[in-house]
């Protein structure tokens, strides 16, 4: 039998929303048995978040929720009762990792901070992820990614130059920088406390984390003393790099030329050779000053392609180009993630079957994969007392007022 690489660690898992519970999917789905602590007194939040199965709104129907939660065990606790506390602390004593992604001493306030849970469990992993750190003018301050996207400089890099920033339309931060990060940092202090039998706090502030995404653009203001602006597609380095209008209601292609070599393959096209001839565009610095006029040339070919056909063509070609896609299009017709089996189907309690991601990278020796739909709400609460903490089914009872 195959066993997933992280069999064996055990998260007591405290994040909510976005960037926090990617963060803890990742490791799940590598096979870490991660401990949702949620109530349903106050549930996260995204368990509420379109998309809803079939419309219809449910505290366990949120696609957006169990994407984000997959291979997950949920346990339900009322975390104002004092009680439970004591709870959390006999979890603890059992686990390796603890992770949270609430404004910046929020467990502390509860007396589950760092200091209190290493002395439960002297080798724990502490993982905070507070929006801009615990140290600062701004360490009180909440906030999720889209309001990142702004305080990174994201949104004004975003959009056409004369026109308002518009931002990416998503929360951006939560999908990709934040989480794995959060996910190098946890491998990173379990790999030390392998070495050392230590643990150690860990704090990542999402903001920081996030503004790698903007490294060019604050590198240039810092050794250039300017600011980069909004320039829509426009990047002087690839001539043309833009979107197209294809033939279709509304679909479109994107083409990019770096190199002379992929604007000579271009250009030496058939229905385009003779366009490019007429117009007399030439090297790359006559380019750059007849952009727009190379835009609406090649809008004339492509309004007379498919993106599809356009794609393939100039790919043969070894010219850079896309199809840009509906979310439809990547479920029902893209014939890469099709052959990769990244979307696949989970059967979840309520909502039936319904689609998932995939993990996105693969490892030849382990498998790294969702084992199981997003938990219902409470879902596990029972079989953790009983087999994680050893409680009787009378204990359970006495207690049942704080498992909600």
């Amino acid at each position: 039998m195959t066993h997933r690489p992280l069999e064996g660690i055990r998260i007591v898992d405290f994040t909510w929303v976005g960037a926090g519970p990617y963060t803890t999917k990742i490791l799940a789905d590598a096979g870490a048995e991660v401990i949702k602590i949620e109530s349903e007194k106050r549930p996260d939040v995204l368990r509420f978040m379109p998309p809803l199965k079939d419309g219809i709104k449910g505290i366990n129907r949120s696609g957006y929720f169990a994407n984000r939660n997959t291979s997950k065990k949920s346990f339900t606790l009322d975390m104002k009762q004092e009680e439970s506390k004591e709870i959390i602390k006999q979890l603890v004593a059992k686990a390796d990792v603890v992770t949270n992604s609430f404004t910046a001493g929020t467990l502390e306030r509860w007396g589950l901070g760092y200091e209190v849970l290493k002395e439960v469990k002297p080798d724990i992993i502490f993982m905070s992820m507070p929006m801009q750190g615990t140290t600062g003018p701004h360490k009180d301050y909440s906030g999720f990614g889209a309001m990142m996207n702004a305080l990174i400089g994201l949104n004004h890099l975003t959009g056409l130059e004369n026109r308002e920033p518009i931002g990416t339309g998503t929360n951006y931060p939560d999908h990709v920088p934040n989480p794995t990060h959060g996910a190098f940092a946890i491998m990173s202090a379990i790999r030390y406390r392998n070495k050392t039998g230590k643990g150690q706090y860990l704090e990542l502030a999402q903001t920081e984390s996030a503004l790698n995404v903007l490294a060019v653009a604050v590198l240039e203001a810092a050794n250039n003393n300017t600011s980069p602006i909004r320039k829509g597609n426009f990047v002087p380095e690839a001539i043309p790099n833009n979107a197209y209008p294809c033939q279709g209601e509304d679909r479109w292609c994107v083409i990019s030329c770096e190199t002379e070599e992929q604007w000579e393959a271009l250009i030496n096209i058939p229905n385009l050779r003779p366009i490019f001839k007429i117009r007399n565009i030439e090297n790359k610095e006559v380019r750059l000053k007849n952009i727009k006029q190379i835009d609406a040339i090649i809008t004339e070919w492509t309004k007379r392609h498919t993106p599809e056909e356009i794609f393939e063509q100039l790919q043969a070609l070894k010219i850079p180009a896309g199809i840009i896609q509906t979310a439809k299009d990547l479920v029902e017709h893209d014939k890469q993630l099709k052959a990769r089996n990244h979307l696949i189907t989970l059967n979840h309690p309520e909502m039936g079957e319904t689609l998932y991601n995939n993990a996105p990278f693969k490892m030849s020796e382990t498998p790294v994969e969702p084992t199981k739909a997003a938990p219902m709400i409470g879902a596990d609460t029972e079989d953790v007392l009983k087999e994680i903490l050893g409680m009787s089914e009378e204990e359970i009872k006495k207690r049942k007022h704080l498992f909600i």
